[in-house]
């Protein structure tokens, strides 16, 4: 769970950089001279280098020049996200490649990642066709076909997790938060497509927006581990965290996935781990974070195996260190849970900060890596 968001990867297209106050672009009628849109933030404005750029696959270079960490996304007029690109410190470059089709779509800069940035209109022109290796839509339809089954078998497991609440089983409700997480976690990025559906069901009490009810998951967690409770309050939220999933559930067909979209999504779960998971902040009263953590790394890697085909025909050198990467970061975790199959890992308060750093320079030695496969499954 990152901060409440504007809503996250999907579909076709993505920009990127940074943090704003008011007038959100420069303005002009193509890209710059090597095909790049460029987006440099700073902590009082948001420039881009066109606010009009041909349908086709994009490469947004981004810039934040600002003090404060920052996110950009570029989104479809109802508000969903069409791609992200979130956590971007202070001085750091990043490079995004997306998919991207004509028609109308707003850039949002969120300078401390908060709020619903400065916007910023912008025009893809020319037709919808995009040059794309037959094997990439076998892998999208894949893809689409493992986020529904994900989220088809969350809700069983939810259940059991919200009916021991209702019958006021403080013990078997904490024993099924973990497992009722899988899920989400594995394909967050398709889930927090709908905008309207992770702040209430995943948000943190320090993510919430002013005037925002506390909700969902973590809103749970704290009673159960913190507070103990399962009363009439509990009973409420378990109930309405049913309804919400059920919807999102309903809604995963209609995500609008597409090759980059999947690649970036992929870097997205790795950039939650590192985040949330690494820092012990996600699961802050359970000490559950490694279930979600390796979640977040299996969805991160099924994205990744479907497009590996076409990605290792374009660049196999990349895809042999991703390979490699994800081996060692998930033998790394094997050390913390009972065996290969089970998700009973160790709590997280009792891994020292020294197996933490550990498995934060594994995080980031994939994330590397990973940040360029968009750029891979491009068609030559």
């Amino acid at each position: 769970m990152r901060p409440v968001r504007l809503s996250v990867v999907t579909a076709v297209t993505a920009v990127a950089a940074l943090t704003a106050v008011t007038g959100c672009a420069e303005k002009s009628d193509a890209k710059g001279g090597d095909g790049v849109v460029s987006v440099t933030a700073s902590d009082s404005a948001c420039k881009v280098s066109t606010t009009r750029f041909p349908a086709g696959h994009v490469q947004f270079a981004l810039e934040n020049k600002g003090s404060k960490v920052t996110e950009v996304y570029l989104l479809f007029p109802d508000d969903r996200i069409v791609a992200e690109r979130e956590n971007i410190g202070p001085g750091l470059k990043q490079s995004l490649t997306a998919e991207v089709k004509a028609g109308s779509y707003e850039i949002a800069c969120k300078p401390g990642m908060k709020g619903n940035g400065i916007r910023q209109k912008v025009t893809v022109t020319g037709g919808n066709a995009v040059k794309r290796d037959p094997k990439l839509d076998a892998a999208v339809a894949a893809y689409r076909k493992y986020a529904q089954d994900q989220a088809d078998e969350t809700l069983p497991k939810v259940k059991v997790f919200t009916d021991a609440i209702r019958k006021g089983d403080l013990e078997a409700a904490k024993k099924a938060y973990a497992p009722s997480r899988i899920g989400w976690e594995r394909t967050e990025p398709v889930a927090e497509s709908f905008g309207d559906i992770d702040p209430k069901t995943d948000t943190r009490a320090d993510g919430l927006e002013k005037g925002q009810k506390w909700t969902g998951w973590h809103r749970l967690e704290k009673s159960l581990w913190q507070d103990k409770k399962t009363g009439a309050t509990e009973k409420s939220l378990a109930t309405e965290l049913d309804t919400d999933l059920t919807d999102w559930q309903k809604r995963v067909g209609t995500a609008a996935i597409t090759p980059t979209s999947m690649a970036n999504g992929a870097k997205e779960l790795l950039d939650e781990v590192a985040t949330g998971k690494i820092t012990g902040e996600e699961d802050r009263y359970s000490h559950t974070d490694l279930v979600d953590f390796k979640a977040n790394v299996e969805g991160a890697q099924q994205a990744y195996e479907l497009l590996k085909p076409v990605a290792s025909k374009n660049q196999p050198a990349l895809t042999k260190e991703l390979d490699q990467q994800f081996t060692a970061l998930n033998s790394l975790l094997d050390h913390y849970r009972k065996d290969k199959t089970s998700y009973d890992f160790t709590p997280y308060d009792k891994v020292s900060q020294a197996d933490r750093k550990k498995l934060s320079d594994a995080v980031n030695a994939l994330a590397e890596p990973l940040s360029k496969l968009a750029a891979a499954v491009v068609t030559k």
